[in-house]
């Protein structure tokens, strides 16, 4: 499996020192948050996407995913949902990133926003497709279990569109490891790991440190056959009190590194 890192993690940085960080500590790639206040989002201009992607290329580190803000399952009107998630998809396809992350982001009635939420990734399918990226839509909020977003992906049945398996809300959902990767699998895009306390404090800690079941998460997908990413999602951009990323990210990958090597 290949090892990468968000950039909530070091909220503002530029893209240089991202990617510095990246090589000096053994990481393959980086998700890049699309907001506004950091230096990645569908904002830039075609010269500034172009310089993005030379330095990715340059680094030899890969631009894992852009981690946009669409709430796929939010009521309201589709079409300004689909515009946004259609911006994440050309900036990705810009930069040389093979994912988009959305989140559920669903309110009322189940059936409804798993209706929603279906019908605007089959739609957005064929532009993901043009484009040679894939959407990922996170365990998260309204669908925080496979359970949850096998729901929505199933009825999608598209190649393009598939899951993104944050381990922390899985786990906050009561889900166990094995049973998130039974329902996923099959659209298992990549793996988001992170450590905290306690469901009452989600204040993000190193990895190891707290109670998520990493070894687990580790071994099930060791025991599946899978090989793809895992991306330490820090999330110090919520918590200004958490210790800084760039030093805890030799001992995060050593760590990992540890359980795959425990559980091949």
């Amino acid at each position: 499996m290949k090892l990468a890192f968000s950039t909530l993690g070091v909220p503002g940085l530029p893209v240089p020192d991202v990617l510095a960080l990246a090589s000096e500590h053994g990481y393959h790639g980086v998700e890049l948050r699309a907001h506004p206040e950091g230096p990645v989002h569908p904002g830039l201009s075609p010269a500034e996407r172009a310089d993005v992607a030379a330095l990715f290329r340059g680094s030899g580190i890969e631009p894992l995913c852009v981690a946009g803000y669409a709430r796929v399952a939010a009521p309201g009107d589709d079409a300004a949902v689909l515009g946004e998630l259609r911006g994440l998809l050309r900036l990705a396809h810009d930069l040389g990133a093979p994912f988009v992350r959305v989140f559920p982001g669903g309110e009322g009635p189940r059936e409804e926003a798993d209706a929603i939420a279906a019908r605007r990734l089959g739609t957005a399918a064929e532009d993901a497709s043009a484009l040679g990226v894939r959407i990922l839509l996170e365990t998260h909020d309204s669908h925080r279990t496979g359970a949850d977003a096998i729901r929505v992906l199933g009825p999608v049945g598209h190649r393009q569109v598939g899951a993104l398996w944050d381990v922390m809300h899985t786990w906050l959902g009561g889900e166990q490891p094995a049973q998130t990767y039974a329902a996923l699998a099959p659209q298992l895009g990549y793996v988001q790991v992170k450590d905290i306390a306690s469901v009452e404090d989600t204040t993000p800690l190193p990895l190891g440190a707290g109670v998520l079941p990493l070894t687990e998460c580790v071994e099930v997908l060791s025991r599946g056959g899978w090989d793809g990413w895992l991306c330490w999602e820090y999330e110090k951009r919520w918590y200004e009190q958490a210790a800084p990323l760039p030093g805890l990210l030799a001992a995060g990958r050593d760590h990992l590194v540890r359980l795959l090597g425990e559980a091949a």
